[in-house]
C-alpha cells in the first residue's frame, strides 16, 4: 500500500509538471507566427540621388514573430532583395556622362520590433486591423556587378576607385555590412490564425559601396596593363565609362565620382501572410 501511495504521489507530481509545461507551451505557440513576404525592392545612393523608382526589382523573405502583447511583437527574418541602377535614368548631365551602372543580390538576416497603433487580436472582430511601425537591425551580404560587352564582371575585385593600390587602400570594402531598417505597414486578420500585412521598409546601411561608387576617380593610368596585350584591362574600362558617351572622358584623377559623405540605402515594399501556430489541448487524465 505504501508503494502504491508513493507511486500515486509521483504520478500526480509528473502530471502537474506536464500540465504546467503544456500551459506554457500553449502560450508560446499561441503567440508565435511564421510568415512569408514578397514584393519589390529599390536602391538609393550615388547612382540614384533623387530617390527615383525607375529600376524597381523584386524581394522576398520569411520570418518568425513572437507577440508579447496586443501592441508589441518581435520578429526574426531572413530576406532577399535584388537591387540595381543605371546613370541613364538620370536627367543630370554629369551622371549621364559618368555612365555607370550596377546590380547586386542582397541576402539579409534581421531582428525587428513591431509597434501597433491599435490593439490587435486575431479572432476579435473589434480589433481586426492596425497600422504599425517597425524598426531594427540587420546584417547583409552584397557583391555589385555589371555588364561589359555582354560579360558579367564583379566590381569589387576590379578596384575601380583604387582599392587595390597602396595609396587608396582605405577605400577597400567587403561583401557584408549592417542595415538599419525602419518602416511602416498595416496588418489585418483574414481568419483565425491568419494575418495579412502590407509593409514598406527602408534600410540605411553602413556601406557606401553597395553600388561600387563612393569617392573620386583615380585616373586611367592607374589601370594600364603592364603586359604586351593590345587590349585594355576590364578594370580600366569599368572605372570610367564616360568614353562610351563622349570623346573626352571625365575620369581624371581627383575628380568626383560619387558622394562619400552619405551611405547607400535600399527599400523593400511587400505584401505578406503569416500563420499563428495551432494549439491542441491534451486530453484530461481520468
Amino acid at each position: 500500500m505504501r508503494f502504491m501511495a508513493g507511486m500515486y504521489r509521483i504520478i500526480i507530481g509528473i502530471c502537474l509538471v506536464l500540465s504546467s509545461l503544456n500551459a506554457e507551451s500553449q502560450v508560446f505557440y499561441r503567440r508565435s507566427e511564421f510568415g512569408i513576404g514578397v514584393g519589390g525592392s529599390n536602391y538609393f545612393g550615388d547612382l540614384n540621388t533623387n530617390y527615383g523608382f525607375e529600376h524597381v526589382r523584386y524581394s522576398g523573405g520569411i520570418f518568425y514573430k513572437y507577440n508579447f502583447s496586443h501592441y508589441i511583437a518581435l520578429r526574426l527574418g531572413v530576406a532577399y532583395a535584388y537591387v540595381g541602377y543605371n546613370d541613364n535614368y538620370s536627367t543630370n548631365r554629369f551622371q549621364q556622362l559618368r555612365n555607370l551602372s550596377f546590380r547586386s543580390h542582397i541576402f539579409e538576416g534581421s531582428v525587428m520590433a513591431d509597434f501597433h497603433f491599435f490593439q490587435y487580436a486575431i479572432g476579435d472582430f473589434e480589433h481586426r486591423f492596425t497600422p504599425y511601425v517597425t524598426l531594427g537591425m540587420g546584417y547583409f551580404s552584397y557583391n555589385p556587378f555589371t555588364q561589359l560587352d555582354n560579360k558579367t564582371y564583379f566590381l569589387r575585385p576590379m578596384g575601380t576607385e583604387g582599392q587595390n593600390m597602396e595609396e587608396y587602400k582605405n577605400r577597400k570594402y567587403g561583401t557584408t555590412a549592417f542595415s538599419f531598417p525602419i518602416g511602416a505597414g498595416i496588418k489585418f486578420w483574414l481568419d483565425k490564425g491568419i494575418t495579412v500585412h502590407l509593409e514598406v521598409v527602408n534600410r540605411s546601411t553602413s556601406t557606401d559601396y553597395l553600388d561600387d561608387v563612393s569617392a573620386t576617380y583615380v585616373g586611367k593610368d592607374k589601370f594600364v596593363d603592364q603586359s604586351p596585350s593590345p587590349y585594355p584591362l576590364p578594370a580600366e574600362l569599368l572605372q570610367d565609362r564616360s568614353y562610351e558617351k563622349t570623346d573626352q572622358p571625365i575620369g581624371i584623377e581627383g575628380r568626383q565620382r560619387g558622394i562619400s559623405t552619405t551611405r547607400d540605402k535600399f527599400m523593400t515594399m511587400q505584401i505578406g501572410i503569416s500563420f499563428r501556430l495551432p494549439t491542441y489541448k491534451c486530453p484530461d487524465f481520468k
